[in-house]
């Protein structure tokens, strides 16, 4: 049976999701779970959540909980990351001090000045938890959900290129669900291609019974006004295809809307939201930390209806069973006019040997463009830590979207100054000193892991020239490579799925700022 190690286990309500999901597969009530946190006190608590879940779905696991975390990861099958580095203290300073210098962030945990530090403070994570897997569990697959995932994935493809990484998100399920309620088509007869990046990808194709389903969604979009007043219908009507991100984040990652008063007024962008969600996961802790010391049921929320990817990968690696997911990984030609080695997230197909990514081919011009923006900045944190550097830090902010659209130059670096100081020691050593314009960069060591090296972790063994054969099981997500339409032109507005509580990445439901400190 399997051995499945949770790192970051006090993110208790991502990890009650999470087993919940794993444990309501029959196959899998035998499973070997072992636990994980620094925070004795949160580990407690994930150890009274999963021998409930247990209890609740007459499942038998094997349950250990450790707070050495290479004794967890000893024969691991799967390793499941769900940390939050710094918590909500950490995210309580990306979001002051750049608020300090005009600078406006509505999750702040991808891209932007927010994504950034959270990078950095989350690189010495990653280092610790590879050189864990390739000494205790070399075999493994580490499947990541803490943010940002294309820093993350694209650093562990640097540093680490043995380790059998994906990331994971839920964000294009949520996406396509949402839009197929909204045309009135059940979503399990739908089939559907999306790529990008992960939190800045589209729908490329929309389909029911071969039936594009984006007029029917113009249709909806012209019926209600208010669906217009979204981030992603606006870049929607002016791209021509749909961003698979939440408005909220979506706003951050272009250089549009945050530093324009009206238009956040007229999209309705929730600056600041984070902070409120990364709150209320904290007060959900508590609540069940309270209830589980009470001997009572801590019933889960009324908006934790999370269907996640980790269950899935992990049921297909134990019964062999074929589906359809969407992932994160190295770009090994898996889309031809993006970045070679660049976290991109693309379909993949599960099954018991492992994830199998698809070959999609070229994105839209306009849509690779932006894309091609975003991971300039992913190369340049990721390039810091490899190298050391801390100017590529403030090139990385200089770079980002919407970070330059706000600030000028030197007030760039001295936000960059000011958060080097705020998160001090949580950084790389090499990058925690403060760096006047001028100074050139470090040329890169020879012997520094390359970005172009050979990833393990999701093995691409179609040709890129060759589609990879796709699944019919939901999520369905396997549309043919030649039915995107980006170039169509952008003259009818497509609508918004769900304009209310976010969904994806900044979902209360992801593993949030919950889970304190790191390894």
């Amino acid at each position: 049976m399997l051995n499945i190690a949770f790192v970051g286990a006090g993110s208790v309500e991502f990890t009650r999701q999470l087993l919940r999901d794993i444990l309501s597969f029959p196959e899998l009530g035998g499973v070997r779970l072992a636990l994980h946190d620094i925070d004795p006190e949160r580990l407690r608590v994930a150890e009274g959540l999963a021998r409930l879940t247990a209890e609740e779905h007459g499942a038998k696991p094997v349950i250990t909980t450790s707070l050495d975390r290479r004794r967890t990861l000893d024969g691991a099958d799967v390793v499941v990351n769900m940390v939050a580095v710094g918590g909500h203290a950490a995210t309580l300073k990306d979001f002051e001090v750049a608020a300090g210098f005009g600078v406006r962030q509505t999750i702040g945990d991808t891209l932007g000045i927010g994504g950034i530090f959270r990078a950095l403070r989350t690189f010495p994570l990653l280092d610790g938890l590879a050189a864990d897997i390739l000494a205790v569990c070399p075999d493994a697959w580490l499947l990541n959900y803490t943010n940002p995932m294309a820093m993350n994935l694209q650093y562990l493809a640097a540093v680490a290129p043995k380790v059998k990484a994906v990331g994971l998100c839920h964000s294009v399920y949520w996406t396509v669900r949402d839009l197929s309620e909204l045309v009135g088509v059940p979503f399990e007869e739908i089939d559907f291609l999306s790529a990008g990046v992960n939190h800045q990808a589209w729908v490329l194709a929309w389909e029911h019974q071969g039936r594009d389903l984006y007029p029917a969604l113009d249709a909806a979009i012209d019926a209600d006004p208010e669906l217009r007043r979204r981030v992603r219908v606006d870049m929607y009507r002016h791209l021509g295809r749909y961003p698979t991100e939440t408005s909220e984040h979506s706003s951050e990652y272009v250089p549009w809307y945050l530093r324009d008063d009206a238009e956040i007024e007229r999209l309705r962008i929730p600056v600041g939201d984070y902070v409120q969600i990364s709150a209320a996961n904290l007060a959900e802790y508590e609540r069940v930390r309270d209830c589980l010391a009470r001997g009572e049921h801590p019933s889960p929320r009324e908006d934790e209806d999370a269907v996640e990817y980790a269950p899935q990968v992990i049921h297909s690696l134990a019964t062999g069973e074929r589906r359809t997911i969407q992932i994160t990984t190295p770009n090994t030609g898996l889309i031809t006019n993006l970045p070679a080695g660049a976290a991109v997230e693309v379909p993949a197909t599960l099954d018991r040997t492992g994830v199998h990514p698809h070959h999609v081919g070229a994105l839209p011009p306009q849509l690779a463009a932006l894309n091609r923006n975003f991971l300039n900045v992913v190369e340049l944190t990721v390039a810091a830590a490899v190298e050391g550097d801390p100017a590529h830090v403030r090139h990385a902010a200089m770079c980002d979207p919407s970070t330059a659209a706000t600030l000028p130059v030197e007030r760039i670096w001295a936000l960059c100054d000011a958060l080097t100081e705020a998160h001090g020691t949580a950084l790389p050593p090499a990058l925690r000193s403060k760096t006047p314009p001028g100074k050139r960069s470090a040329t890169p060591r020879s012997d520094a892991p390359s970005g172009d090296a050979s990833p393990i972790a999701t093995r691409n063994d179609t040709p890129p020239s060759t589609p990879s054969n796709t699944s019919p099981t939901a999520p369905r997500g396997a549309a043919p490579p030649t039915a995107p339409r980006g170039d169509a032109p952008p003259a009818t507005p497509r609508g918004e799925a769900s304009p209310g509580t976010p969904r994806g990445g900044a979902s209360p439901a992801a593993p949030q700022d919950d889970a304190r400190g790191s390894d």
